[in-house]
């Protein structure tokens, strides 16, 4: 009888759901995203790939909620940042073309010399979409926390 090997990876037994808030949601698809990129085995990449567009069609709808303020002290800084992710990318479309991506790798057999660099693709798309949710948006001031937006130097 042959044996059947199972790959189990910590990163494909981590619970989430629609209660888990954005910032938890973005970490977990900037690890799955790094894994992705740096995993050779398919099965592997399939399974990270499946899970990857999971998470990002929990973290979807949330784009557009207000941030919980138990969020708030997590996106404040006491000096204004050298550049702000949040007002060079547009969040949803960065979600929404990652999704597509990861889905389109899920569905798909892909050939070995496109799969590659489509994978990079995914995981820079990834980044750049965390780094947009987790930048900063307020700043403390002398007259006290305003949005970063607001501020002029």
């Amino acid at each position: 009888m042959a044996t059947i090997t199972t790959h189990t990876h910590p990163l494909l037994t981590v619970s989430f759901s629609a209660k888990t808030d954005f910032i938890t949601l973005a970490d977990h698809c900037e690890r799955l995203a790094e894994t992705l990129t740096e995993t050779h085995d398919p099965a592997l990449k399939l399974a990270l790939c499946d899970r990857l567009a999971a998470c990002l069609a929990l973290l979807r709808p949330t784009l557009s909620d207000p941030i919980p303020p138990h969020l708030t002290e997590r996106l404040t800084v006491n000096t204004l940042p050298a550049a702000s992710p949040c007002a060079e990318h547009d969040s949803e479309l960065l979600c929404d073309y990652s999704f597509a991506l990861a889905q389109l790798m899920v569905g798909y057999v892909l050939p070995q010399g496109i799969s590659h660099p489509l994978t990079v693709l995914l995981g820079e798309l990834v980044r750049s979409f965390v780094a947009g949710l987790k930048a900063p948006r307020w700043v403390r001031t002398a007259d006290g926390v305003t949005f970063i937006d607001e501020v002029t130097e």
